[in-house]
């Protein structure tokens, strides 16, 4: 599966997130990111390859999550769904 890299100053997190590309919240999501200066990577999951997607749906069930658009997993622990500034803030430190 291959993600898009999005730059930022803020590297102290791994930051992945699964979206879609039409979302609004996904949307609202990628720009919160940039413009806290957040490195990241995403995935447009509905551009993705069938077999992609399911990968994707399993990653997210397999943390304990449902495969809901946008999910962000920070460090490969914390696992965000939803546009919740709140808890992007609180994960990220910022």
């Amino acid at each position: 599966m291959e993600t898009l890299k999005v730059e930022g100053k803020n590297k102290k997190h791994k930051v992945l997130l699964y979206a879609i590309s039409t979302c609004a919240w996904c949307r609202m999501t990628k720009k919160y990111l940039k413009d806290k200066d957040v490195a990241y990577e995403y995935v447009d999951v509905d551009l993705a390859s069938g077999e992609d997607r399911q990968k994707i749906r399993d990653d997210i069930t397999q943390r304990g999550g449902e495969p809901s658009y946008p999910t962000i997993i920070i460090d490969d622990k914390t696992l965000i769904t939803g546009f919740r500034k709140d808890k992007i803030n609180e994960a990220l430190g910022i």
